[in-house]
């Protein structure tokens, strides 16, 4: 059976084609996508080249979806299941996924499998590693259009706060204010931050910021960023920083503006750079217990159920993050060029798929 999907077809080239329908192996499962988002990653990966040549590869790791059939040995799913995939889907069993690091399941990103190294979700059908441990049910009293944010947008986000490891009173730097960025706003203030700083410009982001937590917005157009923080912290900084955007530069950024002591939790995809720079002086000529923890979020069916439970009661909003909403699968490109183009009144475009 052929199916029809979205595909990079090689970098800076994007199409519809058709290929075979995926097979469903014995612990697997095929979904349909009936919610999906694009993703900047989408637009890294294909405008950008950032993980290197592709051909002919469904794009999209953002859905909600139906199941349509599952393997021989998938115990907790079926048929008709409506579900949260999220976009990292590791290999359990791997050495990996056993040392902690899940996400990095086989090789380095190895659990980011979607419009990576294997077809995504932008298609009439995909395929799911590991059905048991990497689908999670969709509640049935969360919006799946709000849920699709789930897959990536919040995990992520939240992610930084965690590698960030904050504290109950930290004050705290978001730089980015994206989706993702907003996300991180959101996990620090769960995580019991105190001042949270966002870094953002554009009005519609600021607004969800301080809905999400942030106590202050800081414009990068209106002046340095570092003097902006210090100016407000007496000249000594902030307990964390949380990257959600800027480029291999913004890590002296972030240093500068961080505390002796305190950590930096980066969820940023670096697309283009060779080299991150550190300031030495700004980073206590390597004394100053600074640290800097980047990684891929967590992915997994207990992760997705995690989120949803803060969306079941109340604690979070992800539909908060929905800015153009688009009907039908042919959508797909038009979302996924906006996200490209990225107008100042958006922050994230879902499609919703009738079948």
């Amino acid at each position: 059976m052929k199916i029809k999907g979205l595909a990079m077809l090689g970098i800076g080239k994007i199409g519809w084609i058709e290929k075979e329908a995926p097979e469903c192996g014995p612990l697997d499962a095929l979904v349909r996508p009936t919610v999906v988002a694009p993703c900047s990653s989408d637009i890294h990966t294909v405008w950008e080249g950032a993980i290197g040549e592709r051909s002919d590869m469904f794009l999209g790791h953002e859905a909600i979806g139906e199941v349509m059939q599952v393997g021989e040995l998938v115990k907790d799913f079926k048929k008709g299941d409506k579900v949260i995939i999220p976009a990292i889907t590791p290999d359990w069993g791997s050495i990996n996924a056993q040392r902690g690091f899940a996400q990095h399941s086989g090789e380095a990103l190895g659990g980011w499998k979607f419009s990576n190294f294997k077809d995504g979700c932008f298609a009439e059908l995909f395929h799911v590693n590991e059905a048991d441990a990497n689908l999670a049910l969709l509640p049935d009293d969360i919006d799946p259009v709000s849920a699709v944010m789930l897959t990536d947008m919040t995990t992520t986000g939240m992610h930084a706060a965690e590698l960030a490891e904050v504290k109950l009173g930290d004050t705290v730097c978001v730089i980015g204010i994206g989706p993702v960025g907003l996300n991180a706003v959101a996990g620090a203030n769960l995580m019991g931050a105190s001042h949270i700083y966002a870094v953002g410009s554009r009005p519609i982001c600021a607004k969800v910021a301080k809905e999400y937590g942030a106590t202050e917005v800081i414009n990068y157009k209106e002046g340095d960023i570092v003097e902006q923080v210090l100016a407000r912290t007496n000249g000594l900084g902030v307990n964390r920083v949380l990257i959600a955007g800027g480029n291999v530069d913004t890590f002296g950024q972030a240093i500068s503006m961080l505390k002796p002591g305190g950590a930096i939790g980066s969820v940023n995809y670096l697309g283009s750079g060779e080299f991150v720079k550190i300031p030495r002086v700004e980073w206590v000529v390597g004394m100053g217990h600074k640290k800097i923890n980047a990684g891929l979020t967590p992915g997994g069916r207990n992760r997705m159920e995690k989120l949803a439970t803060l969306v079941q009661t109340g604690k979070y909003d992800p539909g908060k993050l929905i800015t153009h909403r688009f009907e039908g699968f042919e959508k797909m490109e038009e979302a996924l060029l906006l996200m490209k183009d990225k107008p100042s009144n958006l922050i994230k475009p879902v499609v919703v798929i009738n079948w």
